[in-house]
């Protein structure tokens, strides 16, 4: 029993160093956004059980806040209110849902065809570059959308490139488990620099209760923001099979295989319709818990239980809540500078690593159109219903895929 015991404690632990390795991400996403950091800690949580359980917990996987989802959250926050935006990420949840019962019934090879890297790797291009602008504009003081200046823009830049330079310092020169929490060193400096520039108060802290129940928001459905919502589901859906891949890489198993991607995927679609219904973040899975997996070598999914129980019961704790509501927009600014852009990389490794040829015309026009339509900020339709950003590129992309015929030698090669 005693050694029971102690193992049960190891795996306890293990899951908060988890839970300490996709902290910095998870919190980041719902705070650029205006969500609550609190309760996007309670879906992360609810999300990975739910996950879990439907995986049968067979995956040591960890779900919590998608950054994919960030540039069309911003404008469906503006353009409907969160309330409608959560609609909408409720029914991207369901997009998850129906791919995974599309799997189960065809099998996963209709998704190569229909997602081919040609289509997938602008995609994901778009969705770290559309946003660089936010970064920016976060990184010299400003709100996201460039509107107001929020911090002195000298001592902004100040914290924002400590925080920018600490978060790559740790990522390339850090040992072991430090090298996977990059984001939260580079949170813990900017925040402490702030702390001493006389950047930020802990007023709020103070006054904060320590224990009180998350802000939950519950959804409302608008037409236009669920519309809007759903194509933007397909790339997120495309990164969890990178995610299932490379964890299953990791420890040498088949996830497609077994618990099957229908299995994932229905988890995940759960996982973030879940999240919706609370006011939370969409859910994806986490690569940097990938990391983490690979580096302890601790392949129990037990230990993602007990992370996401941890991430739950942090949500109920108000007073960091309130530390984390009032990180500056600089800290953000300068780690997002690094994120945005190894998202818009993870795009064009998909283009290099599956040799896309990009001197064919066919490739050629597919990434080009996609990548300007995306950052230039393209607008199709009119105000009750319109096409843009990610939603906008993935349509495309994948239009532009299935028209366009295939090269002869590209053709004879696939057969």
């Amino acid at each position: 029993m005693e050694g029971v015991h102690t193992h049960g404690w190891r795996t306890a632990l293990a899951g908060s160093q988890m839970l300490f390795v996709a902290f910095g991400a998870l919190v980041l996403m719902p705070l650029i956004t205006g969500m609550d950091p609190s309760v996007a800690l309670f879906t992360a949580g609810i999300g990975t059980l739910l996950f879990q359980f439907t995986t049968r917990r067979q995956i040591p996987i960890f779900l919590a806040s998608s950054f994919a989802f960030i540039a069309p959250i911003l404008y469906s926050n503006q353009t409907w209110g969160l309330p409608a935006t959560l609609g909408g990420l409720l029914a991207a949840g369901l997009v998850y849902i129906l791919l995974s019962l599309v799997i189960r019934w065809r099998g996963p090879g209709f998704i190569q065809r229909l997602l081919p890297p040609v289509v997938v790797g602008p995609v994901i291009m778009v969705i770290g570059l559309g946003l660089a602008s936010v970064a920016v504009n976060m990184a010299m003081g400003k709100a996201g959308d460039g509107s107001a200046q929020l911090v002195d823009s000298n001592l902004a830049l100040i914290i924002s490139m400590s925080a920018l330079v600490t978060t790559i310092v740790v990522a390339v020169f850090a040992k072991g488990i430090f090298r996977l929490v990059p984001i939260l060193a580079g949170v813990l400096v900017g925040y402490s620099l702030s702390w001493l520039l006389g950047v930020v108060s802990f007023d709020a802290v103070g006054a904060a209760p320590w224990l009180a129940i998350p802000q939950f928001v519950t959804p409302e459905f608008k037409l236009a923001a669920v519309l809007f919502m759903i194509p933007v589901a397909i790339a997120p859906a495309i990164e969890h099979i990178g995610d299932v891949l490379a964890i299953g890489g990791v420890t040498g198993k088949d996830y497609l295989k077994k618990p099957g991607l229908q299995n994932t995927l229905l988890g995940d679609g759960i996982a973030t319709s879940a999240a919706a219904l609370f006011g939370g973040p969409p859910n994806t899975t986490y690569s940097e818990v990938t990391g983490a997996v690979m580096l302890t070598r601790n392949f129990n999914p037990n230990v993602m239980i007990w992370a996401a129980v941890f991430a739950i019961a942090l949500a109920f704790v108000d007073k960091f809540g309130a530390i984390l509501l009032g990180m500056p927009v600089p800290v953000m600014g300068g780690i997002l500078c690094l994120l945005f852009g190894s998202i818009a990389v993870v795009g064009m490794n998909t283009l290099i690593r599956h040799q896309i040829d990009l001197s064919q015309a066919r490739n050629l026009c597919i990434v080009s159109v996609t990548l300007v339509f995306g950052i230039g900020g393209m607008v199709i339709g009119n105000d009750s219903f319109s096409l843009q950003g990610i939603s906008l590129c993935g349509v495309v992309a994948i239009v532009l895929n299935l028209l366009l015929p295939q090269a002869r030698e590209q053709a004879s090669l696939a057969e």
